[in-house]
């Protein structure tokens, strides 16, 4: 049940930071590429070629923007799994030195409370990073 609640603490602060980066900066940027997209495909004098390069062109900086947060959320997740894992390395190390389950079960508790504690710490700043180099990449 601990568990359970760790990770949907976890999910809902990851939700809160996609929602605020798709509002504040991936909208903005997807209506840049309509727009853009849409003026590429005004003049009748470019070529079929030329409009596709446009469109390309236009499409970039979104496709970049959702890549940098893919990344960075999957940076994130194997960092948190790498926390995890020492706890449940740890706890499987103290079972075979002999303590007691209830006692393992509770530092292994322990453990993962503090990796999601000190992961959730995390996001703001990367957040603000993500923020930075989003909005660098709209312009």
């Amino acid at each position: 049940m601990a568990e359970l609640q760790q990770q949907l603490r976890v999910q809902e602060a990851v939700d809160s930071m996609v929602k605020s980066l798709e509002r504040e900066n991936i909208r903005k940027m997807q209506g840049l590429m309509f727009r853009c997209s849409a003026a590429g495909c005004e003049g009748s004098l470019a070529s079929m070629q030329q409009v596709h390069q446009c469109i390309e062109r236009c499409h970039a900086p979104p496709a970049q923007a959702q890549a940098l947060v893919t990344s960075q959320l999957e940076k994130f997740q194997d960092r948190l799994a790498r926390c995890t894992m020492y706890c449940n390395d740890k706890a499987k190390d103290s079972i075979d030195a002999g303590n007691k389950e209830l006692q393992v079960k509770r530092q292994l508790e322990t453990c993962v409370t503090k990796c999601v504690d000190d992961h959730t710490n995390l996001i703001p700043t990367m957040t603000r990073k993500m923020k930075e180099s989003l909005s660098s990449m709209g312009k």
